[in-house]
């Protein structure tokens, strides 16, 4: 392809990066350094025949001069980062300093919001990208097996927790885990437990989002293995058949280094979207035992005081901690890019 018709063919989705990737990524990088400008006071004398009184008064004018002057806000650099609400550098230190052992560290540390929020959404994203891999495979070599007219229904089905819209899937399960829902009332019976409530603790709480997203996210897995198993060579299959090879085998020989560049597609999808959980959480109402990285920031630009340095400080991080748990995939996959050429 010539060099001219290359760029008359990459010039609209370079267009489209620029102005819907970069240039926003430059905006709440550039908000990230500014605080909104305090309020000016002024003090008012009143004066009556007795006496003369003075007040403190915000003076609007001068608010507003200085903010038409410094429309960004007061330039903090990376003050914000550095807050209690964020890497808390200065809390971090001292509880290092004054821990009791490692144990006592970490349960300091995990009374900082940020640390609290990062805590959930690792230990998330470290569960749920692996049990949805191995689960979505599983179900595509299932089907695959199947009779040719039992797949249609059975694909279907498998597809159902990814048609329905995530906000919409928490919900339901959450009524169904209420201490008066089906799955709730069940538990309760098999446990014998009648005051057991999944919503009561943290660490079912826990359970209970990371097993909705297993249930929603496997379905997307289960769709690219399944694609992937169609292009399977017959006659290396069918050589290992002939060579006495178990089903395990021909599985674990022939299947799964014939799906690995799809297992590592699937990984780098999954752990971005699991990195920014969201809808789980509020579908659930439980940000009283989870927190997000994604939450924290709705949280900051929530209510009547939005809190848009804060948020443009988190999304940054979030950013930061997408691109460095995605770097040992992509930095395996060029490795193995460079040797096969």
């Amino acid at each position: 392809m010539k060099h001219k018709t290359f760029f008359w063919f990459i010039l609209p989705t370079a267009l489209a990066m620029l102005l819907f990737i970069a240039l926003p990524i430059v905006s709440v990088i550039t908000q990230s350094l500014f605080t909104p400008h305090e309020q000016v006071f002024k003090t008012v004398e009143n004066c009556t025949p007795f006496k003369c009184t003075q007040s403190t008064t915000i003076d609007q004018e001068a608010t507003e001069a200085l903010r038409e002057a410094q429309p960004l806000g007061r330039f903090v650099g990376l003050s914000i980062y550095l807050d209690r609400g964020h890497l808390a550098f200065g809390e971090v230190a001292q509880a290092w300093q004054s821990r009791d052992g490692f144990g006592d560290f970490f349960n300091k540390i995990g009374n900082l919001p940020f640390y609290r929020a990062m805590a959930f959404t690792l230990s998330y994203t470290f569960v749920v990208t692996p049990l949805l891999i191995i689960l979505g495979f599983m179900i595509a070599v299932a089907v695959n097996s199947l009779h040719r007219h039992l797949k249609g229904l059975v694909i279907f089905f498998s597809l159902l927790p990814m048609i329905v819209s995530p906000l919409i899937g928490s919900l339901v399960l959450f009524w169904m885990v209420d201490s008066r829902g089906v799955l709730g009332t069940g538990l309760q019976w098999l446990l014998s437990n009648p005051d057991l409530s999944l919503k009561a603790s943290t660490g079912l709480t826990w359970i209970m989002l990371m097993v909705y997203g297993v249930w929603h996210s496997a379905p997307f897995a289960f769709v690219v293995f399944y694609a992937g198993l169609q292009t399977l060579p017959k006659d290396t299959l069918e050589s290992a058949m002939i060579d006495g090879a178990t089903r395990w085998q021909q599985i674990r020989y022939v299947v799964i280094p014939h799906l690995m560049p799809l297992v590592t597609f699937v990984a780098l999808i999954q752990l971005m979207d699991n990195f920014r959980v969201f809808e789980p959480i509020v579908g659930f109402n439980a940000e009283a035992h989870a927190q997000s990285l994604s939450w924290f920031i709705f949280n900051d630009l929530g209510g009547e005081t939005r809190l848009l340095s804060s948020a443009s400080a988190s999304s940054v991080l979030t950013i930061l901690g997408v691109a460095i748990l995605l770097s040992p995939v992509l930095i395996r996959t060029w490795r193995d890019f460079n040797s096969k050429g």
